[in-house]
This record gives structure tokens, sequence and C-alpha cells, in this order.
């Protein structure tokens, strides 16, 4: 970084932070940045400001939200019959995108991984669990990803689940081993959907 001005060198540090975003693209970034009115850079920096500010997990689901709840958990056309489960707000994006689901929500915050620390009581499963107390759910579809947390995640709740008689399901397995439900295209979210199974 010794070739850039301090205040560049520094933006172009902080864009590497992001995920996906290596060097090349910092820099690319940054330059675009540079390029912008001191308007266009100003209403960016404002809006991730305003992003950290106002938005929050929503009490219910923990989608994404700048309320007490999110505009899904509020819909009153979704199906409350079912709740599909995933690790992060960008599978719900993802499962969001495809239209082809029409109930609600439940973000784990992630996944079980024991190589990283992390434990159930590190997720909303608490929250998950107390949801489904009410009796109003009648199916909970696990969409994690198909990895070995993944894999791991979707087995220690459908173990949580089934005594509470109701019925636990699994997107099929449309989509690759190993791979993110953020990254597949909507047919194959989809299919997946469709082909779920039981636990």
């Amino acid at each position: 970084m010794r070739y850039y001005a301090r205040p560049l060198a520094r933006l172009i540090e902080e864009l590497e932070k992001m995920p996906g975003i290596g060097p090349k693209s910092a820099q690319r970034l940054a330059l675009h940045v540079l390029r912008r009115s001191p308007e266009e850079a100003r209403a960016l920096a404002e809006a991730v400001l305003e992003v950290k500010e106002k938005i929050r997990p929503c009490a219910t689901c923990f989608n994404f939200t700048e309320g007490e709840q999110c505009p899904i958990c509020t819909d009153t056309r979704r199906d409350r019959t079912q709740i599909c489960v995933v690790a992060e707000v960008k599978d719900l994006l993802a499962m969001e995108n495809t239209a082809e689901y029409r109930g609600l929500y439940h973000v784990l915050g992630g996944l079980i991984s024991p190589m990283d620390d992390i434990g159930p009581e590190a997720l909303t499963i608490r929250e998950l669990l107390a949801r489904l107390g009410g009796g109003e759910v009648k199916e909970v579809v696990i969409a994690t990803n198909p990895t070995v947390e993944g894999d791991a995640t979707a087995m220690y709740l459908a173990r949580l689940i089934k005594p509470l008689e109701v019925k636990v399901t699994r997107i099929a397995l449309g989509l690759p081993v190993g791979g993110d439900l953020d990254y597949a295209d909507q047919v194959t979210i989809a299919r997946a959907l469709e082909g779920r199974t039981p636990m």
C-alpha cells in the first residue's frame, strides 16, 4: 500500500475486509469511489451508516428489519403452518427469490460447527422451539446447505423437533454438495424445495 495516499490505502484495506472482495476488487472499488462526486460518495457513506443504525434482527424470525418484525412475519398472506429454517439471511433471500415458498422463516444465525466452537447454544434454536410450542406450525422445512455443518445442524434440529409432533422435512439435494444457497439459481432452489423429504 506504499504507493497509495494514506486515505486511499485505508479505504482499500477496509474494502478488502468484505466477503468476496480481494485486493484487486478493493482497489477497483476505491478508485470508483474517488471518481464519483462528493455527493455520491456521501450518499454511499450515509447509506452504510443508516443500515448500521436502523437495521436489526426481527424479534420473531431473526431476518433483518427496520421495525420490531420483518415484512415476512407481518404478512397475513403467508402460510403460518410452515417455517423454513435457514442458516443466514442470505439463504432466506435466496429462498424468497424463487417465489415458490409462501410460509414463514427462522434464521439460525449460523450452523453447528465444533471446529469453529459454534455449538447449538450460539444459534437461535431455543427461539425456534418456542415458536413451535403454540401448535399452529405443522411443518418445519430445513433449508441448510448440504455441507457437513449443514447436515449436522439439520439432524440436530430434526431430533429436537420430532417429539413436538411437527413434520420435519429438508429441501431436496438438487443443490450441489458443498454448495451455498445464495449461489444457486432460482430453478435449482425451487426444485429442491418441491422435492424436500421427511427426516
